[in-house]
């Protein structure tokens, strides 16, 4: 069995994406990882610090990006596809830049890829995720947060990255034009594994934080759009009260060590809950997301109510 890595990304050093980190948390259980590296800006390093792991499995793709063409989000979704295509292995196992592995998980993910090899109703695999907010202590649970996804797919050529590279979904005879095509589109099945994602995106200092929402939002929006949007606003992110933001109490993923050493942004977190009077709230710090989180967490055992799944489960 081989497995392969692969992800895509643009100025993702400059936008405080630990993309090294990221690599290195899969690079010990894949057989190579494939990395589709954009037309980065002059000040950005992310090559640099792909290249500095210095493993003959890393294998890298430079690219150009095309909003126009790629509008809505799509660009990630094909340049994900870049990076998925010229992967070799029998199972693709794809993390953003923001999304990290715990070396706790390595075994169960490498024997659950061996367990359901030969079993061909399985497309892809399930991981449960666990999105930082603000800091490396506080995470968000909290319904509309997405608590799962696949990261680990059948090497398929029908299989392709589907809208902004959320998720996959299988596409017969795909033109390579529309990513957010549905007509024509099947969801994969899937089977769970024991194991989460780590996700980090929600993690940085304020002003690069809303550096890099602005960067996503052209992305899916243009620039015109978000210079509309973004004339009136701050300079920096508010992440809101910490203190209604449930406390993570175990450990980071060994790789993130030195990263999470470069936390100095604390003083700019709010852990009172009485600076930033009158800001419009958060989803998760709605009432009507407050309660069903609530009914989701006690009565329901975790199943989330009503939210969108890109997937069929399939029990094996």
């Amino acid at each position: 069995m081989k497995i392969s890595g692969f992800t895509m990304a643009k100025n993702a050093d400059k936008l405080y994406y630990p993309i090294k980190e990221s690599i290195e948390s899969i690079l010990s259980i894949v057989d190579e990882f494939v990395v589709a590296i954009g037309d980065n800006d002059a000040d950005d390093c992310s090559l640099e610090r792909i290249q500095s792991i210095n493993s003959d499995k890393i294998k890298i793709i430079r690219t150009k990006w095309d909003l126009e063409k790629y509008s809505r989000g799509t660009e990630n979704a094909h340049q994900t596809d870049i990076a998925k295509e010229a992967c070799t292995g029998d199972w693709l196992f794809y993390l953003q830049a923001d999304e990290v592995i715990h070396e706790k998980y390595h075994n169960s993910i490498v024997n659950r890829c061996n367990q359901l090899l030969n079993d061909s109703r399985i497309e892809g695999l399930l991981f449960r995720y666990k999105h930082f907010w603000g800091d490396y202590d506080h995470y968000l649970l909290s319904h509309g947060w997405y608590p799962n996804e696949i990261r680990v797919i059948r090497n398929n050529k029908e299989i392709h990255s589907w809208e902004s590279a959320q998720s996959f979904r299988r596409i017969p005879e795909f033109d390579y034009k529309d990513y957010r095509q549905h007509t024509g589109t099947y969801k994969l099945n899937v089977a769970t594994v024991d194991a989460e994602v780590y996700h980090y995106g929600w993690v940085r200092p304020p002003q690069l934080m809303q550096k890099k929402k602005k960067s996503l939002d052209t992305i899916h929006k243009g620039e015109k759009k978000v210079e509309e949007l973004y004339n009136t606003q701050k300079n920096y992110f508010d992440y809101g009260p910490m203190k209604r933001i449930k406390i993570f109490s175990e450990t980071h993923p060994e790789v993130m060590n030195d990263w999470i050493k470069k936390f100095d942004w604390k003083e700019l977190l709010d852990y009172t809950g009485n600076k930033f009077p009158g800001r419009e709230l958060y989803k998760h710090e709605k009432l009507k997301y407050r309660i069903v989180t609530w009914l989701e967490q006690h009565i329901v055992r975790g199943r989330e109510l009503g939210g969108f799944r890109n997937y069929n489960l399939i029990k094996v």
